[in-house]
């Protein structure tokens, strides 16, 4: 018999807040994370906004010497990983760490530490280039030093998987509890690559937003959506055996039920005409959670913004559930957060689980003129107060992948 999995905590860092509290009120207002870059000169540069996360201070939470080795991705995976524990209220003293692990994700990974040493390499030459390096860039060093900072002895990885690779963290960290080798895992998505070589690679793919209003440019299933909007930070959640959880009196927060993958085989960036491979991967992930099309009432889906993906998400919504598809609430909340790339799954699995803690649906802003071909409820512009009791999130990304994993609202 599978083992049952429950979110005891969370942690978040992102352009609406630092800390799981302030980034959930600032999802219930309908705030705006986005705003007019100025971390680096846009002038040559097609998209001018991004999600940034501003007010962050690693010192305010690691050493001097720790922060000065990591990626800034790693600082916000450690960061989030910190608040997520201290959320759970979690006795690291108290705990089994062989049976605790990682798995923390990047689409990207350490590409600030990699444009900075090569513009050093080419300036100064090979010898004064960081011996740390290697270790600050490499994606897997967001679990590596988790692992290292809370003794996390257990099943350690990275799955990346572009920008599905927060949900794809959970998804295995999910199964790696369910079938009995880890009673704890900290688990989610961290990314920090709004950096000049980043932004001109997705500017040449014109895959991002060319409107250069920040209420304007991040707004999903809309007419006039143009690209996406891309943002920074992390979203880290700790697993527990709901057993486990239990026996120490643990919040829980939500339920996860189940997990799935698919693979669209078809293009490098662009979906599967009609969102085959998204519809086949909610379907593996319902089947999974043993439960009824009909229990799903709330879709956070991956809504990106793009004229491609939104159209093909809600087509893939529509083919799964027939006319129920009409009655479940669909929002993106990337249209607050932007688009956190290998980090939008553990950001928006924290919103989906508050989701449904709270009994809260969150908006979609800057939704303003219908697309004929995405006819869903998006929750416009306001998030309302509903009590659901299942949800999908989803999460798409380059390379075809696809990964859906269903929340539950905890129910002993």
């Amino acid at each position: 018999m599978n083992r049952r999995v429950v979110v005891t905590g969370t942690g978040v860092i992102s352009s609406l807040g630092i800390g799981t509290d302030n980034f959930w009120e600032a999802i219930k207002q309908g705030k705006n994370g986005i705003s007019v870059i100025t971390k680096f000169d846009t002038a040559d540069f097609t998209t001018k906004v991004g999600a940034t996360v501003d007010n962050f201070n690693p010192e305010d939470f690691l050493s001097k010497k720790e922060a000065k080795r990591m990626d800034r991705f790693t600082q916000f995976a450690l960061v989030s990983a910190k608040l997520a524990i201290e959320n759970s209220c979690l006795d690291l003293d108290s705990v089994d760490k062989n049976r605790m692990g990682v798995i923390v994700s990047s689409g990207i990974g350490g590409i600030e530490t990699l444009e900075a040493q090569h513009q050093t390499l080419m300036d100064k030459g090979a010898k004064w280039v960081s011996p740390f390096f290697i270790p600050m860039m490499i994606p897997n060093m967001a679990s590596g030093q988790i692992s290292i900072e809370f003794g996390a002895k257990g099943f350690i990885g990275c799955s990346i998987s572009a920008c599905a690779s927060g949900n794809s963290a959970i998804g295995d960290a999910f199964k790696v509890i369910q079938r009995g080798d880890a009673d704890i895992m900290i688990t989610g998505g961290a990314e920090a690559s709004i950096t000049p070589l980043s932004f001109a690679g997705f500017c040449s793919m014109k895959a991002m937003s060319t409107n250069e209003n920040p209420d304007e440019a991040c707004r999903p299933f809309d007419l006039e959506r143009d690209g996406f909007v891309m943002g920074e930070g992390a979203g880290i959640l700790i697993l527990e055996e709901l057993e486990h959880a239990l026996k120490r009196g643990a919040n829980i927060i939500s339920e996860i039920m189940g997990y799935g993958c698919t693979s669209d085989a078809y293009h490098i960036t662009a979906p599967a005409p009609g969102g085959e491979g998204a519809l086949r991967c909610m379907q593996l992930a319902i089947k999974d959670a043993g439960i009824n099309l009909e229990d799903i009432e709330y879709i956070n889906a991956h809504g990106t913004s793009t004229p491609h993906n939104d159209k093909n998400e809600t087509a893939a919504i529509k083919s799964l559930f027939g006319e129920h598809a009409y009655k479940i609430a669909v929002s993106s909340t990337k249209s607050m957060t932007g688009h956190l790339l290998g980090a939008a799954g553990g950001v928006e699995a924290v919103i989906t689980s508050l989701a449904l803690k709270e009994g809260f649906l969150p908006a979609t802003i800057n939704y303003r003129k219908p697309d004929p071909e995405c006819d869903l409820d998006y929750v416009p512009n306001v998030g309302r107060s509903k009590e659901i009791k299942c949800a999908i999130s989803n999460s798409f990304g380059f390379g075809g992948q696809n990964v859906s994993i269903v929340f539950k609202r905890f129910e002993a």
